[in-house]
């Protein structure tokens, strides 16, 4: 009889760091620029990526050294996911957090890395690069509601 995934026994808080960091599916959806309403609280994704994202491998070019060049860029762990309500729906770390599982693209369940990808989910070859903008806010003429909306298939 096979034992069940880590990522059903476990809680987020009792993974270990390799545990919790291949969780990440590889979309991209993370290191967009958002714009969050100061009135209403709503954020806005763009199709604009940090400067740091390499859009081909959807990764992060320096992910060790990140909060070193982008300072606002937010670590996602265990006791923040709660608060961070703009992850997207499809997101492998809300997604187990809500208790709703890894969907069947996720390459820990797929055994492969390409899948995130050929579902549809990644941004990959989606965006522009936020150091190509005369200015931030000109992120917003990117604006990208349908991010917000689940994306690929279970």
């Amino acid at each position: 009889m096979a034992s069940r995934p880590f990522w059903e026994t476990k809680a987020l808080t009792h993974m270990t760091v390799r545990e919790w960091e291949s969780l990440c599916d590889g979309c991209g959806l993370c290191c967009l620029v958002r714009f969050e309403d100061e009135d209403s609280g709503e954020v806005v994704p763009t199709r604009v990526h940090c400067k740091l994202f390499d859009p081909d491998k959807c990764t992060c070019t320096d992910y060790v050294n990140r909060k070193r060049h982008v300072p606002d860029c937010i670590k996602l762990t265990p006791h923040n996911i709660d608060a961070l309500a703009w992850m997207p729906l499809s997101c492998a770390y809300r997604r187990i957090n809500e208790g709703r599982g890894l969907a069947d693209w996720h390459p820990l369940v797929s055994g492969d890395p390409e899948s995130v990808h050929a579902a549809g989910v990644s941004v990959r070859g989606q965006t522009i690069n936020e150091d190509t903008l005369p200015e931030p806010e000109d992120a917003m003429d990117y604006a990208a509601w349908d991010l917000m909306e689940e994306r690929g298939r279970d």
